[in-house]
Protein backbone atom coordinates (compact mmCIF):
# COMPACT_ATOMS: atom_id res chain seq x y z
CA UNK A 1 0.00 0.00 0.00
CA UNK A 2 1.46 3.36 -0.96
CA UNK A 3 1.30 6.49 1.17
CA UNK A 4 -0.14 9.60 -0.49
CA UNK A 5 2.71 11.97 -1.42
CA UNK A 6 1.08 14.86 0.42
CA UNK A 7 1.35 13.00 3.74
CA UNK A 8 5.03 12.09 3.37
CA UNK A 9 7.35 14.73 4.87
CA UNK A 10 9.97 16.20 2.56
CA UNK A 11 12.78 15.05 4.88
CA UNK A 12 12.95 11.93 7.05
CA UNK A 13 12.55 12.22 10.82
CA UNK A 14 15.62 13.75 12.40
CA UNK A 15 16.75 15.44 9.19
CA UNK A 16 16.76 19.14 8.45
CA UNK A 17 15.46 20.59 5.23
CA UNK A 18 18.94 21.84 4.36
CA UNK A 19 22.22 20.05 5.09
CA UNK A 20 25.63 21.06 3.68
CA UNK A 21 27.82 18.63 1.73
CA UNK A 22 31.52 19.52 1.81
CA UNK A 23 34.11 18.18 -0.62
CA UNK A 24 37.67 18.13 0.68
CA UNK A 25 41.13 17.06 -0.45
CA UNK A 26 41.49 15.46 2.99
CA UNK A 27 38.11 14.29 4.27
CA UNK A 28 39.74 12.38 7.15
CA UNK A 29 41.57 15.52 8.27
CA UNK A 30 38.49 17.71 7.89
CA UNK A 31 36.39 15.23 9.88
CA UNK A 32 38.94 15.25 12.72
CA UNK A 33 39.03 19.07 12.57
CA UNK A 34 35.23 19.29 12.84
CA UNK A 35 35.15 16.83 15.75
CA UNK A 36 37.81 18.82 17.62
CA UNK A 37 36.58 22.34 16.82
CA UNK A 38 32.78 22.00 16.83
CA UNK A 39 32.32 18.80 18.85
CA UNK A 40 30.93 17.06 15.78
CA UNK A 41 29.95 13.43 16.20
CA UNK A 42 30.52 11.14 13.25
CA UNK A 43 27.73 8.72 12.33
CA UNK A 44 29.85 5.55 11.90
CA UNK A 45 27.31 3.57 9.89
CA UNK A 46 27.18 6.37 7.29
CA UNK A 47 30.92 6.19 6.43
CA UNK A 48 31.48 4.84 2.92
CA UNK A 49 34.86 4.41 1.22
CA UNK A 50 35.10 4.29 -2.54
CA UNK A 51 37.14 1.63 -4.39
CA UNK A 52 40.00 4.14 -4.66
CA UNK A 53 40.16 4.46 -0.86
CA UNK A 54 38.73 7.97 -0.77
CA UNK A 55 35.83 8.86 1.52
CA UNK A 56 32.74 8.73 -0.68
CA UNK A 57 30.32 9.70 2.08
CA UNK A 58 30.46 10.52 5.79
CA UNK A 59 27.97 12.20 8.08
CA UNK A 60 28.64 14.31 11.14
CA UNK A 61 26.17 15.66 13.66
CA UNK A 62 26.99 19.22 14.64
CA UNK A 63 24.50 20.36 17.23
CA UNK A 64 21.09 19.63 15.70
CA UNK A 65 22.40 19.58 12.12
CA UNK A 66 23.85 16.98 9.79
CA UNK A 67 26.94 17.74 7.73
CA UNK A 68 28.17 15.44 4.97
CA UNK A 69 31.88 15.30 4.11
CA UNK A 70 33.57 13.47 1.23
CA UNK A 71 36.89 13.44 -0.58
CA UNK A 72 37.21 15.33 -3.83
CA UNK A 73 38.29 13.12 -6.72
CA UNK A 74 41.54 14.16 -8.44
CA UNK A 75 39.73 15.45 -11.56
CA UNK A 76 36.94 17.29 -9.71
CA UNK A 77 37.03 21.09 -9.42
CA UNK A 78 37.86 22.86 -6.18
CA UNK A 79 34.64 23.92 -4.44
CA UNK A 80 35.20 25.74 -1.16
CA UNK A 81 32.41 25.47 1.38
CA UNK A 82 30.92 28.48 3.13
CA UNK A 83 29.14 27.28 6.26
CA UNK A 84 27.37 29.18 9.05
CA UNK A 85 27.48 27.60 12.50
CA UNK A 86 25.96 28.72 15.80
CA UNK A 87 28.12 27.85 18.82
CA UNK A 88 27.95 28.29 22.59
CA UNK A 89 31.28 30.13 22.80
CA UNK A 90 32.74 31.98 19.80
CA UNK A 91 36.11 32.70 21.45
CA UNK A 92 36.67 29.08 22.54
CA UNK A 93 35.65 27.82 19.08
CA UNK A 94 38.12 30.18 17.43
CA UNK A 95 40.88 29.10 19.83
CA UNK A 96 40.30 25.44 18.98
CA UNK A 97 40.20 26.22 15.26
CA UNK A 98 43.42 28.26 15.33
CA UNK A 99 45.16 25.55 17.38
CA UNK A 100 44.33 23.17 14.53
CA UNK A 101 45.61 25.38 11.72
CA UNK A 102 42.71 27.72 10.96
CA UNK A 103 43.17 31.43 10.30
CA UNK A 104 40.81 33.99 11.82
CA UNK A 105 39.32 36.08 9.03
CA UNK A 106 36.88 38.21 11.04
CA UNK A 107 37.37 38.91 14.74
CA UNK A 108 34.27 38.52 16.95
CA UNK A 109 31.92 41.42 16.23
CA UNK A 110 28.53 42.28 17.73
CA UNK A 111 25.97 42.62 14.97
CA UNK A 112 22.17 42.24 14.72
CA UNK A 113 21.69 40.22 17.88
CA UNK A 114 24.67 37.92 17.36
CA UNK A 115 28.37 37.78 18.03
CA UNK A 116 29.85 37.01 14.63
CA UNK A 117 33.25 35.80 13.46
CA UNK A 118 34.81 33.93 10.53
CA UNK A 119 37.73 31.59 10.07
CA UNK A 120 39.32 29.82 7.13
CA UNK A 121 40.11 26.19 7.90
CA UNK A 122 43.31 24.50 6.71
CA UNK A 123 41.26 22.58 4.10
CA UNK A 124 40.18 25.63 2.09
CA UNK A 125 36.73 26.31 3.56
CA UNK A 126 35.30 29.45 5.17
CA UNK A 127 33.24 29.20 8.37
CA UNK A 128 30.83 31.86 9.68
CA UNK A 129 30.74 31.36 13.47
CA UNK A 130 27.87 32.87 15.46
CA UNK A 131 26.63 33.05 19.03
CA UNK A 132 23.16 34.47 19.48
CA UNK A 133 23.27 37.46 21.82
CA UNK A 134 20.03 39.46 21.92
CA UNK A 135 21.74 42.20 23.95
CA UNK A 136 23.55 43.24 20.76
CA UNK A 137 20.37 43.94 18.79
CA UNK A 138 20.46 47.28 17.08
CA UNK A 139 17.76 49.68 18.15
CA UNK A 140 15.68 51.25 15.41
CA UNK A 141 14.86 54.92 15.85
CA UNK A 142 11.56 55.32 17.70
CA UNK A 143 8.56 55.77 15.47
CA UNK A 144 10.36 54.91 12.23
CA UNK A 145 8.94 52.28 9.92
CA UNK A 146 11.94 50.16 9.01
CA UNK A 147 10.66 48.23 5.98
CA UNK A 148 8.60 50.36 3.67
CA UNK A 149 8.72 50.65 -0.09
CA UNK A 150 10.58 53.95 0.27
CA UNK A 151 13.42 52.65 2.42
CA UNK A 152 16.85 53.13 0.88
CA UNK A 153 18.38 49.64 0.79
CA UNK A 154 21.72 50.73 -0.60
CA UNK A 155 24.88 49.83 1.30
CA UNK A 156 25.53 53.49 2.14
CA UNK A 157 22.13 53.82 3.81
CA UNK A 158 22.75 51.21 6.48
CA UNK A 159 26.51 50.58 6.62
CA UNK A 160 27.94 50.89 10.09
CA UNK A 161 31.58 50.48 11.15
CA UNK A 162 30.75 46.89 12.15
CA UNK A 163 29.15 46.03 8.81
CA UNK A 164 31.95 47.74 6.91
CA UNK A 165 34.47 45.61 8.84
CA UNK A 166 32.51 42.41 8.17
CA UNK A 167 32.34 43.18 4.45
CA UNK A 168 36.02 44.14 4.20
CA UNK A 169 37.20 40.98 5.96
CA UNK A 170 35.02 38.82 3.71
CA UNK A 171 36.44 40.44 0.58
CA UNK A 172 39.99 39.91 1.88
CA UNK A 173 39.27 36.28 2.77
CA UNK A 174 37.76 35.52 -0.62
CA UNK A 175 40.99 36.66 -2.26
CA UNK A 176 42.94 34.11 -0.20
CA UNK A 177 40.82 31.02 -0.94
CA UNK A 178 42.59 28.88 -3.52
CA UNK A 179 42.60 25.27 -4.56
CA UNK A 180 44.68 23.46 -1.90
CA UNK A 181 46.23 21.32 -4.65
CA UNK A 182 47.80 24.36 -6.28
CA UNK A 183 48.79 26.21 -3.08
CA UNK A 184 52.39 25.89 -2.05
Amino acid sequence: MSVPAASVPAAPAGSATLAPFIMSDDAEGLIAFLVEVFGAVEVPQARTQDVDGLVLHSELLVGDSLLTVADRKPHWPYTPAFVRVYVDDVEATLERAVARGARIVTEPTDVWGDVFSRFADPYGHLWWVYKHNPTTLWDEPAGEEVWTEEVDLSWEAFATPELTYLQATLLEAMDTLHDPRTQK
